[in-house]
């Protein structure tokens, strides 16, 4: 139960952590979203770069991958360069996530090897009072399937905090309104008219 226990405690520890890490992230990328296309729409791409250098959010680095190429490179490797950016963004909103997923397999089989050591226990309690019946070992068996129970509660703990943090995560990386794929779009148009005719 002591292990059990820990890993109930670790799966609530990175809970808490990326609860942390990502409040308000959300709204904050969509306003940084907003005030880029914007920027973008007018022409003015020193006005969008600074919005995202004043930024901490991780779309905030997707953008700046490519503004700080754009005129360098063709695009195509900005394209490359911000999809890598968004790989190593993923790996920041999904950070130690793995710890959960892995709690949420081991724990139930953790609640059951429990469960078999206390039964095995609950046995030799009757080999050593043979004339005690099941009334010997159902106190045993009975305290060793908490175990069990324990292990699943603990198992469904860390699965709900995975999904839950997992999805943000990808929506932040996948959002249509100010995503990566819109700014590449703009930044490939040549004059602040050409954009307005492309709305």
């Amino acid at each position: 139960m002591a292990v059990i226990l820990l890993l109930s405690l670790a799966a609530a520890a990175v809970g808490i952590e990326r609860a942390l890490a990502l409040w308000g992230v959300g709204e904050q990328t969509r306003h940084l979203s907003e005030a880029v296309v914007k920027a973008l729409y007018r022409g003015n791409l020193a006005e969008a770069r600074a919005a995202c250098e004043r930024s901490d959010t991780p779309f905030a680095s997707l953008l700046l991958a490519a503004f700080s190429r754009h005129g360098k490179a063709p695009p195509e490797r900005i394209a490359a360069a911000v999809e890598r950016e968004r790989t190593q963004v993923g790996m920041k909103l999904r950070a130690r996530l793995w710890i959960l997923g892995t709690i949420g397999a081991t724990a139930p089989f953790v609640g059951l090897f429990g469960t078999v050591v206390g039964i095995m226990r609950a046995f030799e309690d009757l080999a050593a009072h043979p004339g005690g019946g099941f009334a010997v070992v159902a106190s045993g068996i009975s305290e060793a399937l908490v175990a069990t129970a324990a292990g699943i509660a603990v198992a469904l703990e860390a699965v709900g905090l995975y999904n839950y943090f997992s999805s943000p995560g990808s929506a932040l990386l996948l959002s249509p309104q100010g995503s990566a794929e819109e700014v590449l779009e703009l930044l490939g148009m040549e004059s602040p008219v050409e954009r307005k005719e492309a709305v």
